[in-house]
């Protein structure tokens, strides 16, 4: 696929906005004459989808990407009591249970240990030193551990649970693979802690689902290319692509436009649309205005989102007894 007819790019949960650049008409052109125009929008296909990071990694960026929002004022460095780890940058495996930080939700306060960091990063075998020891985690790895589990235990407050049936149609769904044991030694961790990061982002899932009431549907499918490389051919196959994308605003009875000031009539207004007659241009700038339209609705999904999530964490409290980057 050349640099003219990138697709969308979504994630699972966000979508990345669309390239601000407007298509452009060359309005002194006869309006019965198909116009070139940059119609340039990213990759639809699902972050998911894409090689480049390790399934565990991934695994990870779901929770956190699911875990957004800012502390309002109760984030505190340093916290009462401190750590017996302060100042140091390495510990032994009997430290391991050495509080990091701690997080208050509910008016329970909860303690987050060295192990549960370092676990949900990697197995401890794996993050074991030559001389034996571990590097002491880093304070935003304390920080990512607690909002993570302040969203679990929200989750928990409305009901929401995962069953092992649960669990493995989420990772099917997300991974294309439910093979835990096969994930965990291909990757450092260990299966348990798999299978503990794919329930707890299958929760939050469920919760935001239940927060989010805007649907913003299907990403849009790019139109085909065509396999000659005529772009200004006019076939039935890109009319049915575009009147699909189009919806009410095609009139199929007068084979036109319904109104000339839709979302679709104006922004195809210089291309000549039948009922059997389309370019793959025209299809191209139908499925720029759908991807808009789709993306548009996606930031009013991560809006509700977002508000609930900062709203949850600013009744909440994390302290972190550590400040090692």
């Amino acid at each position: 696929m050349d640099d003219s007819t990138k697709e969308p790019e979504v994630t699972e949960e966000t979508v990345e906005d669309a390239p601000e650049e407007e298509v452009e008409r060359d309005t002194k052109k006869d309006t019965k004459k198909d116009t070139k125009k940059d119609t340039s929008a990213p990759d639809d296909k699902p972050a998911a989808a894409r090689k480049g990071l390790s399934t565990p990694v991934w695994v990870a960026l779901v929770v956190v990407a699911l875990v957004v929002g800012v502390l309002g004022g109760h984030f505190l460095l340093g916290g009462i009591g401190g750590s017996s780890l302060s100042g140091k940058t390495t510990l032994s495996e009997d430290q391991l249970d050495s509080v990091m930080g701690t997080y208050t939700y509910g008016g329970k306060t909860y303690d987050v240990t060295a192990r549960d960091v370092i676990t949900t990063q990697s197995s401890l075998s794996s993050a074991k030193q030559e001389d034996g020891s571990y590097k002491v985690p880093a304070a935003d790895g304390v920080v990512s551990y607690a909002r993570s589990a302040i969203l679990a235990k929200a989750a928990e407050d409305q009901g929401i649970s995962i069953s092992d049936e649960d669990r493995d149609a989420y990772a099917q769904s997300t991974l294309g693979n439910s093979d835990y044991d096969s994930i965990a030694s291909s990757y450092g961790m260990d299966a348990d802690t798999v299978k503990k990061l794919i329930s707890q982002s299958a929760a939050m899932s469920k919760l935001r689902d239940s927060v989010v009431t805007t649907n913003a549907g299907t990403a849009p499918t790019a139109p085909t290319k065509p396999a000659d490389g005529q772009q200004d051919a006019a076939t039935s196959d890109y009319a049915q692509y575009v009147i699909g994308l189009a919806g009410s605003e095609w009139d199929a009875d007068n084979n036109g436009w319904a109104a000339t000031d839709g979302p679709y009539a104006t922004a195809l207004s210089n291309y000549t649309i039948t009922n059997d007659s389309a370019t793959y241009e025209a299809a191209q700038a139908a499925y720029y205005v759908a991807y808009q339209q789709y993306s548009s609705t996606q930031s009013v999904a991560k809006s509700q989102w977002t508000n609930y999530v900062n709203g949850l964490l600013c009744n909440a409290s994390i302290s972190v007894f550590s400040l090692v980057a």
